[in-house]
């Protein structure tokens, strides 16, 4: 079972994976976005962006995934629901709550 307080929050795609923003993969998801984990308050959040925080949280349990394998996971009619989750695992692993 994920554990919410450690930042790991299961998400269901095309298996049940685990969300985890380690220091691996904040680092490369200020790569992906260009900017500074202090400066994500102030981004706009597009398609790109939702799609590299969802990458970022997976690559912990497969470094093979590619954002574009990612992408194919999700659906438009699950972006709340994918945003949800992210939020709740982002949280967990910057203790931003």
């Amino acid at each position: 079972m994920a554990n919410k307080n450690r930042g790991y929050v299961e998400i269901e795609l095309d298996k049940v994976r685990t969300l985890r923003y380690n220091l691996n993969a904040l680092a490369e998801l200020e790569d992906k976005i260009g900017v500074p984990l202090s400066a994500l308050n102030n981004l706009s959040m597009g398609m790109k962006q939702i799609r590299a925080f969802l990458w970022a949280g997976l690559i912990h349990e497969d470094p093979d995934l590619d954002e574009k394998t990612v992408g194919e996971l999700v659906d438009v009619d699950t972006m709340d629901y994918i945003s949800q989750k992210i939020g709740e695992a982002f949280q967990g692993a910057t203790r931003k709550n």
